[in-house]
């Protein structure tokens, strides 16, 4: 997942072009996988440029298949006529296997798809797509003290 800035093909030097910020504090984590994205030519070009938002994307599985709902890639400046719709369903690449893990875990058990990160490898468009559980509210408190809490003793260690 690792590339330089110099390769040009993402926004910043990790490779990532969008990451949700907001799903790990939403949710729980429990196993994450990659999948690729069937995409359209101007919505690759448009990906290059960093034109994607990850905040309100989820998951579904319909028909054997999993699909990648409210992903927003914005229009390609130079598209014309042949733009891409932002917001439309995308459907993910994944082996059988993972996906009929996907499905018994989110038919029986209750659980969400959540992307976490977009990003380029080897010129494909991956995302890393993570199984979660909503959290509480309380759940959600005691994840930010905790976070204080690491951040003040890291202060208190420098401080010396």
């Amino acid at each position: 997942m690792a590339k330089s800035a110099k390769d040009g093909d993402a926004k910043s030097a990790d490779g990532s072009i969008a990451r949700n910020k907001r799903a790990r504090h939403d949710y729980h984590i429990l196993e994450t996988w990659e999948a690729g994205i069937a995409l359209l030519g101007t919505e690759v070009k448009a990906l290059r440029d960093g034109r994607a938002n990850l905040t309100d994307a989820y998951g579904v599985v319909r028909e054997g298949e999993v699909y990648l709902l409210n992903l927003h890639i914005g229009h390609y400046e130079t598209g014309g006529v042949f733009n891409h719709e932002p917001t439309r369903t995308r459907k993910l690449l994944l082996h059988r296997s993972e996906i009929r893990k996907m499905i018994g875990a989110v038919e029986r058990q209750g659980l969400t798809l959540v992307p976490l990160d977009l990003y380029f490898k080897n010129g494909r468009a991956k995302v890393m797509l993570a199984l979660g559980k909503g959290k509480k509210e309380h759940d959600k408190r005691e994840d930010l003290r905790k976070k204080d809490d690491e951040r003040e003793m890291a202060r208190a260690v420098r401080s010396r």
